[in-house]
């Protein structure tokens, strides 16, 4: 995969290429582009491009003085898009809401659109499944033990756990595959406890949403009915907080919408970019 260097450290990316609208993705904890694996196949037509950010899936570890709290990985977003130079970006966020910070912190511009998929937001961070992990990272040695929990069936299939993403269940290939950074590399595990320490309090987060009603370009928000992380009601609280916003309801779905209905996403998706 191509890499590119900005100022915390090297980001890893794919990139469909292409003359169409640029989509860039994210992704959640402990995940990378293969998030969106169902979905980015059925657009051709975009330039869609998803970089691994450090939440603890990643290859290569940050600088050790990089800023991985929930506002400077949205500043490593912010300065990917820079270094690639793009413009009119639609983003889509999915279960890691954090990227809206470039719009608290003023580095919204190089977005044209935004998409909140069921992704954490207001002070929804983490979501309280998540909450013990960032727990034990704050526990000496709690990057260590929470690396042997990984390869337990109860944290990637319980839906106390990491199971609660999805109805349908995610491989244990792919896990494997997801978590193996953070199992073997320490420099990993330590932007990954970085990371989950790195939350602001709960009056901090509010604070920073309120900043966002200032982003008016347009914002679909697409929202699993039954999601086991993200509150349903956020999904009203996001589309009264943005001022050119739509809201569309998934059902039969949890967090990962792009997993659950990834037909849906990409009808979603379409409408909205054009």
């Amino acid at each position: 995969m191509p890499t590119v260097e900005v100022p915390s450290g090297p980001i890893t990316y794919q990139d469909t290429g292409g003359d169409g609208p640029v989509m860039v993705f994210g992704h959640g904890l402990l995940m990378d582009g293969r998030q969106w694996r169902k979905v980015i196949p059925h657009l051709p037509e975009y330039r869609c491009i998803t970089p691994t950010l450090p939440l603890g899936a990643h290859r290569a570890p940050m600088h050790p003085d990089a800023d991985l709290s929930e506002q400077g990985v949205a500043g490593i977003l912010a300065d990917f898009l820079e270094a690639l130079d793009l413009s009119d970006v639609t983003l889509v966020l999915n279960d890691w809401g954090g990227g809206q910070f470039m719009i608290s912190d003023g580095r919204d511009n190089r977005l044209g659109r935004l998409v909140l998929a069921s992704c954490t937001a207001f002070d929804n961070y983490p979501p309280k499944p998540a909450r013990p992990a960032k727990w034990l990272c704050h526990l000496p040695g709690g990057g260590w033990v929470l690396s042997k929990i990984l390869g337990t069936q109860f944290f990637r299939h319980s839906n106390k756990a990491y199971g609660a993403l999805t109805k349908r269940g995610l491989p244990d290939a792919l896990f494997d595959d997801w978590f193996a950074p953070a199992v073997h590399n320490r420099a990993i595990r330590r932007d990954l406890v970085k990371f989950a320490k790195g939350d602001p309090p709960r009056r901090r987060l509010l604070e920073l949403s309120d900043h966002m009603s200032s982003f008016a370009r347009p914002v679909l928000v697409l929202w699993a009915r039954d999601d086991q992380m993200m509150p349903l009601e956020h999904a009203d609280r996001l589309v009264a907080l943005y001022p050119n916003a739509t809201k569309e309801i998934v059902d039969d779905s949890w967090t990962l919408i792009p997993e659950d209905q990834p037909e849906i996403m990409v009808e979603a998706l379409r409408n909205f970019v054009g």
